[in-house]
């Protein structure tokens, strides 16, 4: 079968749509900082309440997947590719950040389509 890219596109698209597990040791927010050209990830712990919605460790107030929420990061994680920022977050921290696999295989996927945004000079929007 011939794939192209619309039809790749969409197979990703619905995908993003699935319902997801959230990770106990955090999230992260990732962006470029073009003049330094580093890719940059902002950690932010939560805690997972028991109806599964991340909640702020400190107000207990549920954590919007959607808009702008003022929080406080524990940590900036930057690298120049892709490669060098998993192993600083999966490989040199101790204790590590994340602490489930698929959640690791997104950010993974994520820091390549931010470095090929680096490159490229376009755009990058995280997913």
């Amino acid at each position: 079968m011939n794939q192209t890219s619309e039809n790749l596109a969409a197979i990703d698209d619905n995908l993003s749509k699935r319902d997801i597990e959230l990770d106990p040791g955090g999230y992260f927010i990732i962006y470029l900082d073009r003049d330094a050209g580093l890719i940059c990830a902002k950690h932010f712990t939560n805690v997972i309440d028991d109806r599964g919605l991340a909640v702020d460790p400190e107000t207990g107030k549920v954590i919007p997947a959607k808009g702008k929420v003022e929080r406080t990061y524990s940590t900036v994680y930057t690298g120049r590719t892709a490669k060098e920022l998993c192993v600083k977050i999966f490989e040199e921290t101790q204790p590590c950040p994340v602490t489930l696999l698929d959640h690791a295989a997104y950010l993974g996927r994520e820091f390549v389509l931010a470095q090929m945004a680096l490159i490229s000079g376009q755009d990058y929007v995280q997913d």
